[in-house]
């Protein structure tokens, strides 16, 4: 029951934002002088609605967004009313329509900021300046986590799919290839720093999961820091299959395991002060501005591994999810009881939404904005050129482009959203 509650929770913020984002374009536009004729919240037949001055709000009832009617948006609208001609959009200074047409990302980027802030001073904020992948940790100190248990691959493979699975999903020593961790037993432990392994001197953790993998199998040497000591311990390294470091789903070969993996004395959460949490939350939100960026630009080669997730193949978590995957993940968040996941993937979603709405794509914000300041720059150099002013440019001559965009976008939404029903994301093992 909280797995559905919590996805229809955060179904509801995702509808709300959406809402929110077309309010931007109406109050801006207003403020503006344009004219808004329909405000709604939906999309198909109407539920309900009303009429507040020269505006009609209403419900509609297919809950997937919203939508704002600004007359004149473009010259080529045919709709105007003589009479409101010269309330028309495309008839404002290209600075106004710049404002109204960036609003709605406007709100996205401010929802994303509130909700950072109050995660900052009640559960706080992850640490930005951790490593936020195996690749990252690999210049980061020696230190390690020792787990308390080991899956031997190498064991695994020899039983059956079901045995496999459940080696997979659980790990108790003694049964389905599972053993007590080397370094466990060799009695390292968490926090610990190493400095060399066997005659190789290690200086961060890359290194030493290098010298790890290099060694023989069998009794080696460690040298260990801690608390402030030197101690040397010997590891009774055994071979196992691993996948190369820089390569996790490359071809697997036997390497030497000690059964650690990387770990910090560093908080992973930081909780901040009313004031603090103003300076952490704009950090955090540009660390996702970034990170958005990144990943909509491995958008592209994303798209076979979600096609093959669809067909069978195991599912990359670092694959694009759609409102349905991400509704999902915030009812697994409410059902383990970690409410700070929840806010985290809502304020991501918002930054990441807002970024996209700006691209320079038709029917997009950005690609109005685009055409808009293009006309600008154009007729001041027609002008500098002495030259008759070329005019608007014809929406109808992008028409083919932006059915481009619109069938593009459609089709992947509809292959995430098929991937996420199919075969979805789960952060919660």
């Amino acid at each position: 029951m909280l797995f559905w509650l919590g996805a229809a929770a955060f179904a509801l913020t995702i509808l709300v934002s959406v809402s929110l984002h077309e309010l931007g374009h109406m109050i801006t536009g207003k403020r503006f002088g344009m004219k808004v004729t329909q405000y709604f919240v939906g999309f198909g037949p109407t539920i309900f609605s009303f009429k507040r001055g020269e505006t009609e709000y209403g419900l509609k009832a297919i809950p997937l967004g919203g939508f704002c009617k600004i007359v004149g948006m473009t010259p080529q609208d045919d709709d105007v009313l003589p009479e409101d001609q010269p309330r028309a959009m495309w008839r404002f200074p290209v600075w106004k329509r710049t404002i109204v047409m960036s609003a709605g990302s406007i709100t996205h980027f401010l929802l994303a900021l509130a909700g950072a802030w109050v995660m900052a001073v009640s559960v706080g904020l992850p640490n930005i300046h951790l490593p936020q992948s195996n690749a990252d940790q690999r210049s980061y100190p020696a230190m390690i986590h020792v787990g308390d248990c080991l899956s031997v691959q190498t064991e695994v493979k020899k039983l059956d799919a079901a045995a496999q699975k459940t080696a997979t999903e659980t790990c108790v020593p003694g049964t389905n290839g599972a053993i007590v961790p080397p370094a466990k037993t060799a009695g390292l432990q968490d926090l610990d720093r190493i400095t060399r392994v066997g005659t190789t001197p290690v200086a961060n953790y890359g290194q030493l999961t290098d010298a790890i993998r290099a060694s023989k199998a069998g009794p080696t040497e460690f040298e260990v820091i801690r608390d402030g000591q030197t101690k040397v311990l010997s590891v009774d390294l055994i071979s196992d299959e691993r996948a190369p470091v820089e390569d996790p789903k490359g071809a697997v070969s036997l390497v030497s395991v000690a059964g650690i993996s990387w770990d910090t004395d560093q908080p992973y959460v930081v909780q901040y002060g009313p004031l603090g949490a103003v300076k952490g939350s704009g950090e955090y939100g540009w660390y996702l501005v970034e990170n958005s960026f990144k990943a909509m630009g491995k958008i592209p080669q994303k798209i076979p591994a979600l096609w093959n997730s669809i067909t069978g193949d195991e599912r990359d978590p670092d694959t694009p999810i759609s409102v349905i995957g991400a509704s999902r993940l915030g009812g697994e968040a409410i059902e383990k009881g970690v409410p700070e996941v929840f806010w985290q993937i809502f304020i991501s979603l918002n930054v990441f939404i807002g970024l996209f709405n700006l691209l320079p794509l038709l029917p997009l914000d950005g690609g109005h904005i685009a055409i808009a300041w293009y006309e600008r720059v154009r007729s001041l150099l027609y002008r500098r050129l002495r030259r008759p002013d070329p005019g608007r440019v014809d929406y109808y001559k992008l028409m083919p482009l932006t059915y481009a965009v619109i069938l593009i976008g459609g089709a992947f939404t509809l292959l995430t959203a098929t991937a996420d029903i199919i075969n979805p994301i789960t952060i919660f093992k």
